[in-house]
């Protein structure tokens, strides 16, 4: 299996320019009005006039990237679009239905079809799926329809409005006073619903971790697997007989809960940090500001010449960097993808014996974004992922690494409706399995009570005997170990 190579990791970068929301929305909808001008490229004065234009539009651009409109929020999108059209009275049929063509073509062509079938071997028709999932997803990426498409066309109006105005073609005398009026009742609108309405992300620890005091180590060694982006409910759907032996011979946390915004680069630096996206700094997969700001399971385990290994996806060196994070490519047929990690694992283990291996299965989550979870391929994933893990452990186990081991069976985020939607918090996305299981934990046991995945690190630390992160606020899950 290859590793990913430094132009997979920067393409990964450049690629979630275009998939995160915020950096598309703006990167989008200045590319379209430009496009659209295209037979005035040749003017200077175009470019001048097309300047100015994106200069005032400026604060209805701030507004845009600084709010999402998660979920049901959605619906309050279309206010502005009135707003500009009862003040200003004007609306471009040819320019709206050129934004959602080309729309529609990124995100079920492009994305949905040619990108997956490229990278991941989905078929040439998964078009004919593709479309309905993008009109129902919810996060917080370019594919959330139902938030893109209100956002960029009354962004392009008013963009075009203030173009022809300011070249004299509408010879609109309102234009400063009706476009305050719009301005100001855009952002209003966007700051009382956030402050009112936004209110269902997961209540945060506000001390560090204090619930118990770490000593001597109680495992040799951790091994970590975490399905990304599998649901809770759809692994209880699923036919995973190993998982299920681990219920029993381990402790279950029934409402572990992931983190805002669900996104998986945050959501790993909140698993191994112990804290939240405001303090380790990672706020979206998009990563401009390289590494976690905090310090990490990785950094205490090599305090105490100890090693730790993260075998994941490019994405990860962004939070973690080159020394902690394997990177594994993430371009190969997804039947293959857990298959080809789960041979990687074992040449860690092999080559690093490391003291924590935190392993990345992918299948499940690409499934989700290009199939859709609510279909048999997501569940059958899920099944095969259970087996990848079965086949790792009994290798583990005729080698001699599972002696005095503890394993953990998790996931960072769950997905709803839609391309695999997670990030807002959707239905589906909240809570995530989390089985812990090990010669110091307790057998059959369920731990019902709220949980979120900051305590995993911790929990690491407490395990392996070595510091809290500076920086974690999760308790140690110490309900799972024995008296």
């Amino acid at each position: 299996m290859k590793e990913a190579s430094k132009f997979e990791v920067w393409a990964a970068r450049c690629w979630n320019l275009l998939n995160e929301g915020k950096s598309f929305y703006p990167i989008f909808s200045i590319s379209i009005f430009l496009i659209y001008h295209f037979n005035s490229w040749g003017s200077i004065g175009f470019w001048k006039v097309a300047l100015l234009s994106m200069i005032l539009n400026l604060p209805l651009l701030i507004t845009y990237i600084r709010y999402d409109f998660p979920l049901h929020l959605r619906s309050f999108l279309w206010f502005p679009i009135l707003i500009f059209v009862t003040t200003l009275d004007y609306w471009n049929w040819n320019l709206v239905l050129f934004d959602l063509g080309v729309y529609l073509f990124f995100t079920v062509i492009f994305w949905g079809t040619i990108y997956y079938h490229l990278r991941i071997g989905t078929s040439l028709t998964n078009f004919t799926r593709f479309w309905k999932l993008v009109l129902e997803h919810s996060d917080s990426t370019s594919g959330n329809f139902q938030e893109q498409v209100p956002k960029t066309i009354v962004t392009l109006l008013s963009l075009n409005y203030l173009y022809l105005n300011l070249r004299g073609y509408l010879q609109r005398s309102e234009l400063l006073s009706n476009y305050g009026i719009f301005f100001i009742g855009t952002i209003l609108l966007a700051i009382i619903i956030h402050k009112n309405l936004f209110n269902w992300k997961p209540d945060q620890y506000q001390e560090l971790t204090n619930n118990v005091q770490v000593k001597d180590k109680h495992t040799n060694r951790v091994i970590m697997m975490i399905i990304d982006g599998c649901r809770k409910d759809k692994l209880a759907e699923a036919d995973t007989p190993f998982i299920d032996q681990l219920l029993i011979e381990g402790t279950e946390y029934t409402q572990m809960e992931t983190i805002y915004p669900a996104r998986t680069v945050t959501c790993f630096s909140s698993l191994f940090t112990g804290t939240y996206p405001w303090e380790h700094g990672i706020k979206s997969n998009l990563v401009l500001d390289l590494g976690v700001k905090t310090e990490s399971i990785f950094d205490k385990l090599r305090d105490e010449d100890k090693k730790g290994k993260l075998l994941g996806i490019a994405h990860l060196i962004d939070a973690f960097g080159e020394e902690d994070v394997e990177a594994i490519t993430a371009v190969m047929d997804n039947d293959q993808a857990d298959a080809n990690i789960i041979k990687r694992a074992k040449r860690i283990m092999k080559q690093e014996n490391p003291e924590l291996l935190i392993t990345q299965l992918i299948s499940v989550d690409q499934t989700g974004h290009s199939r859709g979870t609510h279909y048999s391929e997501y569940i059958e994933k899920i099944e095969e992922a259970d087996r990848h893990i079965e086949d790792f452990v009994k290798w583990l186990k005729a080698k001699g690494y599972m002696e005095d081991t503890t394993l953990i069976v998790a996931a960072d985020h769950g997905q709803s409706r839609g391309i695999g939607a997670h990030g807002h918090l959707d239905e589906g996305e909240r809570y995530v399995p989390f089985i812990i299981q090990g010669p110091q934990i307790k057998r059959g046991h369920k731990v019902t009570e709220k949980h979120s995945i900051v305590s995993t690190a911790p929990t690491l630390s407490y395990l392996l005997g070595v510091e809290y992160p500076d920086a974690s606020r999760g308790p140690v899950l110490i309900e799972a170990f024995k008296e």
